[in-house]
């Protein structure tokens, strides 16, 4: 007997353009949501733009770094550009330690209480919060014991500047050191209390700021959001950053110190390494430059 139910029909319905198109675009934010979630909790890629690690890291380098270690983030900037965004960071499951390689937010040159525009640096971390940190004829001291010696650390020239001339751009701005002759120093921690006058008025002036607070100091008086004061009790831990490449790095020495907070994650390796002052159009020139024996190169 012949079946007279009609059988469904199976056949394929072509998508019109709308509904690729919001396919397309479904598949596409599954897959850049899942980048930006990787690349703000977990590992991230940067490109070194100065020599101020060599010879452990060069100029040119793109690095993985290992954002999960310190506590990741989410996005400092909005996507593809350098504008600042309020960002949450997750707990650390490691703590920062001296000697590691450290990736964070540039707090700002010497007298700037925020750096314009947001960059990311990197250097290695010489001294913790609570620390004293000293450099004697280039020697550097934590607690009044030699830190140990990066194995790829470099110096470009040989005459020492000696103890007691002042470099006019060192920090804190006024002290009497230079690069090679620097500190004593504390390196601030969260509930110290520093006194504050007229003399050192100009030592922590940036620093409070940093903090988010205004200060101002009129007629030998300082004020705090418009309070006055005689002290202050610091907010946040701090760390205190060096290049590798001692004669050839503004860091901690130069614009002060690093709050642990901002703090992104530590380079693990290599992936690619070439000329970055040769432009991107020049491809040919530019592939020639390729560091091969780069790849791969475990930091350290």
């Amino acid at each position: 007997m012949k079946n007279t139910k009609s059988e469904p029909d199976k056949r394929i319905v072509p998508q019109d353009f709308k509904s690729k198109l919001l396919a397309g675009l479904k598949e596409f934010a599954i897959v850049f949501g899942a980048f930006l979630i990787l690349n703000s909790f977990v590992i991230a890629s940067f490109e070194v733009p100065t020599g101020s690690m060599e010879n452990e890291i060069m100029t040119g380098d793109f690095l993985l770094v290992n954002k999960f270690i310190f506590g990741g983030t989410t996005p400092q900037t909005i996507p593809f550009t350098n504008i600042k965004i309020p960002a949450f960071k997750l707990p650390a499951p490691w703590s920062v330690e001296r000697g590691d390689i450290i990736v964070f937010m540039f707090p700002g040159y010497r007298d700037e209480a925020e750096a314009n525009p947001f960059a990311y640096y990197l250097k290695r971390c010489m001294a913790l919060s609570g620390d004293t940190l000293q450099v004697i004829n280039r020697v550097v001291y934590v607690n009044g014991k030699p830190a140990p010696v990066p194995e790829n650390v470099k110096f470009n020239y040989s005459n020492i500047k000696p103890a007691g001339y002042a470099e006019p751009k060192i920090f804190p701005k006024g002290a009497p050191f230079n690069e090679d002759n620097y500190g004593p120093i504390i390196i601030p921690k969260k509930g110290d209390i520093v006194n504050l006058t007229p003399d050192n008025y100009f030592q922590w002036n940036t620093f409070i700021k940093r903090e988010g607070h205004s200060i101002e100091m009129r007629n030998g008086r300082i004020s705090i959001d418009k309070q006055g004061k005689t002290s202050y009790t610091v907010e946040r831990d701090y760390a205190f950053g060096m290049g590798d490449n001692r004669d050839n790095s503004l860091d901690s020495r130069f614009w002060g110190f690093i709050p642990i907070n901002s703090i992104v994650g530590t380079p693990l390796i290599v992936y690619w390494s070439w000329d970055p002052d040769l432009p991107l159009l020049d491809i040919g020139n530019k592939l020639s430059t390729v560091r091969w024996n780069r790849f791969g190169t475990l930091v350290k």
